[in-house]
């Protein structure tokens, strides 16, 4: 399974944790609530780091424990997991180094906790600051935990903060929706991460849509809460980064943001994903089958070697999304001359239709054209 890539290169990893006490029902990433395997789980993904600790070689500049809820494992198996991270692998001193938690679990223990360790930003889920909205979801945590959640991590040293959020609730109004950002706001937080609900097959809220439970927000208030969120937070100094991402100066998500510039990353856990810049691994998204295996000395992955094509579509649908955009020249060195001209070709009706811009070598969405992204990268795709 080991697949070495012998350069030097700034590299990330990502660990899955897939537990939490309850499921939202929104959610479609892969997650469990058998807590009683959390220990059993921490000791696998622990050996699945040995097992695949030549899979990059360098340096690892950034570090992301997701899930999940990753803040509902107790203080030993975080403290084992950093423990096997830094042993293992070669992690720059710099490194971003951040943890996804639930604002509820943020008590000053654990923030204390995360203080003694390379932790030195984390995530939180606060989705919105309406009790209402948040028990729809399904959700652990009150409105008032985002503020009591920064204020105790601030006290703990952590300087850098993230907050998701989402938009677009069913009968959710503008004026809802603009009291939240300005809820956001008033954390003072360095980074704001902001999604339209969606609806996910599989999910219990995409069933209560099926059954006309609910009714999704209709796309113009949805553009229209997508313009406010990014007018308000440009006036407010974040920078518009990424399609969904906002960030103060300086504090851009530096892992996320390797995703989007084809860096190579390592995943560690149940149903994590990786990529060497020439192939995707991800691993089975099954608990107990994860579990067994590593155990048994197996990494129970599967492997898709990347072409040329679907490199190129992987670079449009991912750096498209960011503020730089496509970098052509990069295009050209890694792809070859056909790919730049086909990317020039598709995206000549767009420009000229004021939904993309050229930069110099930079080819990017303009606010017009992010309203409409999927169509467009699927039209710049050699599918």
């Amino acid at each position: 399974m080991n697949c070495a890539l012998c350069i030097d290169i700034m590299s990330g990893i990502y660990v899955h944790i897939p537990f939490c006490r309850s499921r939202c029902i929104y959610c479609g990433f892969y997650s469990t609530t058998a807590l009683g395997m959390r220990h059993a789980y921490t000791k696998a993904v622990c050996r699945e780091m040995e097992l695949r600790k030549d899979y990059i070689h360098g340096e690892f500049s950034t570090v992301y424990i997701g899930g999940g809820t990753p803040s509902q494992l107790d203080a030993h198996d975080i403290g084992r997991l950093f423990h096997h991270i830094y042993k293992v692998f070669n992690v720059a001193g710099d490194a971003e180094v951040t943890m996804e938690c639930n604002p509820d679990d943020i008590t000053p223990d654990f923030a204390g906790m995360l203080g003694g360790l390379p932790v030195n930003r984390v995530s939180m889920g606060v989705q919105t600051f309406s009790d209402a909205r948040l028990r729809f979801l399904r959700r652990r945590h009150g409105a008032d935990d985002a503020w009591r959640a920064v204020k105790t991590l601030r006290q703990a040293g952590i300087s850098n903060i993230s907050i998701d959020l989402m938009f677009g609730f069913p009968g959710e109004p503008l004026d809802d929706w603009l009291t939240d950002i300005d809820h956001a706001l008033s954390l003072g937080v360095e980074h704001i991460s902001a999604y339209s609900l969606m609806y996910e097959e599989g999910t219990p809220m995409y069933d209560m849509l099926q059954r006309g439970e609910i009714k999704e927000t209709d796309e113009e208030l949805s553009l229209a809460m997508y313009d406010a969120l990014a007018d308000r937070l440009k006036a407010e100094g974040y920078e518009h980064y990424e399609i969904s991402n906002f960030a103060r100066p300086g504090f851009r998500s530096r892992h996320n943001s390797s995703y989007w510039r084809q860096e190579p990353y390592i995943g560690l856990g149940a149903a994590a994903h990786s990529f060497d810049l020439r192939s995707r691994q991800w691993n089975t998204a099954d608990l107990n089958a994860y579990v067994e295996a590593v155990s048994q000395g197996r990494i129970p992955a599967e492997r898709e070697e990347l072409d040329a094509r679907t490199t190129f579509d992987d670079i449009v649908t991912t750096a498209l999304r960011t503020r730089e955009g496509i970098d052509t020249d990069y295009v050209e060195s890694r792809l070859g001359q056909k790919y730049k001209d086909h990317l020039a070709s598709e995206a000549a009706p767009f420009i000229a239709q004021g939904l993309m811009e050229q930069d110099g070598a930079s080819l990017r969405l303009t606010r017009r054209g992010i309203y409409i992204s999927d169509s467009i990268m699927s039209s710049l795709m050699m599918v």
